[in-house]
């Protein structure tokens, strides 16, 4: 599929513990360049049409103040949208599965030049909205794992040509040896941004143990 090694390397990841309007709140970030320019990564991810290319089909209407839902996955309402302008793009949606109070997702896009964009995706969660005892288990690896997943994908898709990979094809590559290395890579690296954050080693690295080991079906 591809070089896992230069894909979890091409990403940078952060998880800080912080105040977001007045709320404390576990901030995760992901950052990659891609080579395509500003205005085609925009419409990758905000197309109905090009997102199931690279991530999952979705539905609903896709605007401002809309709502959509991705197929067995997450939903939620479009809080912002702001098309390239300057070099800049950018939206902001919540995300949930109907069950508790959803997270924020915001995407920054900032174009590096003519043929390259850096894409950054920041979830939000609020401490209290998480249930007691899921973050002590599985850290962030439990949702850096998905996420990591999705910027694959797009990697893969901007890599790859217009065709991309269906969904189907990734989580069947997933489950080969090659997928689950790139899960343990994905989950140690977000270990190590848990330590950063001031966790304990023994905690973030078991936290990323067990969500890969809920991964691949163990």
């Amino acid at each position: 599929m591809m070089d896992v090694n230069a894909q979890l390397k091409a990403v940078a990841r952060g998880i800080e513990t912080k105040e977001v309007d007045g709320v404390r709140s576990f901030v995760q970030t992901l950052a990659q360049t891609y080579p395509s320019s500003i205005d085609d990564v925009w419409d990758a991810v905000t197309s109905a049409e090009r997102i199931p290319r690279w991530f999952l089909p979705v539905s609903g209407d896709l605007r401002l103040g809309g709502h959509y839902q991705f197929e067995g996955n997450a939903g939620g309402e479009i809080r912002s949208c702001a098309p390239p302008s300057a070099g800049s793009a950018g939206y902001s949606v919540t995300w949930g599965n109907g069950m508790g109070e959803p997270a924020i997702v915001n995407v920054r896009l900032t174009a590096v030049d003519a043929s390259s964009t850096r894409f950054e995706l920041e979830n939000v969660a609020a401490v209290d909205a998480i249930p007691e005892g899921f973050w002590e288990q599985f850290g962030p690896s439990a949702t850096g794992l998905g996420w990591d997943s999705g910027l694959l994908g797009l990697a893969s898709y901007f890599g790859g040509g217009e065709g991309g990979i269906s969904p189907e094809e990734g989580q069947a590559w997933l489950a080969t040896d090659e997928g689950k290395s790139f899960l343990r890579g994905s989950a140690d690296a977000w270990a190590a941004a848990h330590i950063q954050d001031g966790a304990a080693p023994e905690v973030a690295n078991a936290g990323a143990t067990t969500t890969y080991n809920m991964y691949i079906g163990m």
